[in-house]
């Protein structure tokens, strides 16, 4: 294959250069030189000019173009249609604009498991796109196994103009088009990496379902005796944080596959949120972050050492690493079918215990309400944490109806014996503003007491208004914040907020009472308002 004949399925051509598959060394190089970037002095390649407010995703720009076979996609406020035309249109505008100018060409993988992997095509006019690209697919293949059409293509136009959006259905000048049809992702300004990643994401959980595969939005880690674990949480809830475990083998930080096999991770890398990083918290993280690694939207000092705890740019600042920079990663990216699923919500109202047991029946409704707040930077104008609900703990990038995925859960967990807990990462005390953030130390003592079983020998008592089983006792954990009642100086307040937050979320479940059993509707939070009606 070469350089151009990789394009011409796209039927792109006139680029200046076209770089295939540079290595990492020679990116960072060209990166630098073309003014994308400079280096740290970890040596991770600091990138910070990411179009203007652009910090984070970009989710009412993200469409899908209606085609034949699109007939089953969750269309709505999550999947917004696209026409055909308008497709051709803004597709012509993004060959057109790569004429004279550079193409850097990645060519890798989405899945560890060789049975389910899509062979991935990233064509970007940024050199550190590519370098992302390199970092967070997986890279390590034998080029005679490389298709001369992959199964899936992201073009990433970050730079274009298009003065004419509104004409061509978009809602501005940045774009997220997903064609399946024409198996490619057209991306245009915005310089955020994570639409990169996220796409092909939202791709996989299109496509794997209906082979059997169950898609997950969480992080993997498995015990040295080769139990896995999982983490489901929103970005900014925990999942890189607590899955970068010393004492565990870290699979991967952020998507997942379950088959009848066990589990595989869909990435060759890491993607970590780092406002607040430090070695002694986060120890992997902090030294995986070095040559090879994109720091985005990073502030660093007049020495170009990171200062993570700046949010001068933006609070959504993000490092990429590959998986290998883990020292005790699991380079193969596969695990056994988990013991322990855990589901991570920063929950901003400060009422949710730091860990709880679920049942069955909780379990599908809490997948299903997927709470957490989101956080600030994550997304385009969130500037502060806000309350919300995602289904599936990654509504935005689930192509499918939520039952699909919710109706796998219940599925695997069934088969396999899995246990289901809730973990609150966010707030105790108070609220956000009032309260603090719960303290990662006492988070890992709570998992690895659930993980190790410490927490099956001890009692549990149910919380009366979210219903579910909290433990009495942790080793390592003072009591009284086991249950959050008792961290609120003002109890009447905190029975206030927490009466809030259980109506909101029966509100929210009441889109998907129709097709749930009626012990998966009745598993939610009881307020005062609906004891009297349940009983």
């Amino acid at each position: 294959m070469t350089e151009q004949s990789c394009l011409n399925y796209l039927g792109i051509t006139g680029c200046r250069n076209i770089y295939l598959n540079r290595p990492v060394a020679e990116l960072v190089e060209r990166a630098i030189n073309a003014g994308e970037g400079r280096l740290a002095a970890n040596g991770a390649l600091l990138v910070d000019r990411n179009n203007g407010t652009r910090y984070g995703r970009s989710p009412n720009d993200r469409f899908i173009v209606k085609t034949p076979g699109t007939e089953d996609v969750w269309w709505g406020e999550v999947n917004r249609p696209f026409e055909p035309e308008n497709w051709q249109k803004v597709f012509k505008a993004a060959k057109d604009y790569l004429k004279e100018r550079d193409a850097f060409v990645f060519d890798g993988f989405a899945g560890a498991s060789p049975e389910y992997r899509l062979q991935v095509r990233v064509v970007a006019e940024k050199a550190w796109h590519a370098l992302f690209a390199t970092t967070l697919f997986i890279d390590d293949v034998n080029p005679a196994e490389l298709k001369e059409i992959p199964d899936f293509t992201v073009l990433n136009v970050c730079d274009i103009k298009l003065p004419e959006w509104k004409n061509m259905g978009l809602n501005s000048e940045v774009f997220i088009l997903v064609n399946f049809a024409e198996k490619i992702v057209l991306i245009g300004g915005t310089h955020y990496g994570g639409e990169i990643k996220k796409s092909i994401f939202a791709v996989l959980n299109y496509i794997l379902p209906k082979r059997g595969v169950f898609p997950m939005h969480c992080s993997a880690n498995v015990s040295q005796n080769g139990e896995a674990a999982l983490f489901f949480g929103l970005s900014g809830t925990g999942k890189t944080t607590l899955s970068a475990d010393p004492e565990r083998r870290l699979i991967g930080d952020d998507e997942h596959g379950w088959h009848d096999q066990g589990i595989f991770n869909f990435e060759g890398g890491c993607y970590a949120k780092c406002i607040k990083l430090s070695r002694e918290a986060e120890p992997q993280i902090f030294d995986a972050i070095r040559f090879g690694s994109i720091l985005e939207n990073v502030v660093v000092d007049e020495r170009r050492v990171p200062d993570y705890d700046s949010d001068k740019i933006t609070e959504n600042s993000r490092a990429t690493y590959p998986t290998k920079h883990i020292d005790n990663c699991v380079q193969e990216g596969v695990g056994g079918h988990p013991k322990n699923v855990f589901f991570l919500a920063a929950d901003a109202f400060g009422v949710l215990p730091p860990i709880a047991r679920l049942s069955p029946e909780q379990a599908m409704y809490h997948f299903l309400s997927g709470y957490t707040a989101k956080l600030a930077g994550t997304e385009a104008g969130v500037t502060e944490p806000t309350a919300t609900f995602s289904a599936c703990f990654g509504a935005p990038f689930m192509v499918l109806h939520p039952f699909t995925y919710a109706k796998m859960l219940g599925e695997c967990m069934k088969k396999h014996g899995t246990r289901l807990w809730l973990v609150n990462t966010g707030w105790s005390g108070g609220a956000y503003g009032q309260g603090s953030r719960m303290k990662i130390k006492y988070t890992r003592a709570l998992l690895r007491a659930a993980l190790d079983g410490s927490l099956n020998n001890v009692e549990f008592k149910k919380d009366p208004i979210f219903a579910v089983e909290i433990p009495v006792e942790c080793p390592g954990i003072p009591t009284e914040i086991l249950s959050p009642v008792n961290t609120w100086q003002n109890k009447s307040e905190f029975e206030k907020t927490a009466n809030a937050l259980a109506v909101r979320f029966n509100e929210n479940f009441k889109k998907y009472a129709s097709q749930s059993s009626p012990e998966v509707c009745n598993a939610g939070p009881v307020a005062k308002a609906e004891a009297t009606a349940r009983s």
